[in-house]
């Protein structure tokens, strides 16, 4: 899969990243599907609160409104724009998946009530020249999560 960031979007984390600290922080990603397993992150959510040195916790009240609104600028074309899966900073750790991620994304997924084909994990830090990194992961059901790439 492949997951194009453009520079508004990366620009605003970069920002929220640099304004937490090292608190994490997080929030959903909406996208575009553009091709073949391919999709560009066209808002996200920003949760500036719930956020320790070492963990993130996302509240679902704040991404309901967030959700509705992209969805009605998009006239709830759900096959070519839907929500993508969630973002949050490790500022301090490397850019996969902990095991408590690793849980919460796989729940999320084989949850029945959520009937998502694949939703992704975007781990993001500010780099050692002020630029954002990224690592992504995949996951599906009944399938073993895998990297995909991020493109800005």
């Amino acid at each position: 899969m492949q997951l194009h960031l453009p520079p508004d979007i990366s620009s605003r984390l970069i920002e929220a990243l640099t304004e937490a600290g090292r608190r994490e922080i997080g929030g959903i990603l909406m996208g575009e599907h553009v091709g073949p397993d391919t999709f560009v992150v066209r808002d996200i959510t920003i949760q500036r609160k719930g956020g320790t040195f070492a963990a993130f916790l996302r509240a679902v009240s704040e991404i309901l409104g967030p959700l509705r609104a992209f969805f009605d600028s998009t006239k709830h074309d759900y096959k070519k724009f839907n929500y993508l899966g969630e973002w949050h900073s490790h500022h301090s750790f490397q850019l996969h998946p902990s095991s408590t991620d690793h849980a919460t994304m796989c729940d999320m997924i084989m949850d029945p009530n959520v009937g998502a084909n694949f939703v992704v994990l975007l781990l993001v830090k500010v780099g050692s020249r002020q630029n954002l990194e990224a690592g992504l992961t995949v996951y599906q059901p009944n399938k073993r999560p895998y990297a995909g790439n991020v493109d800005m």
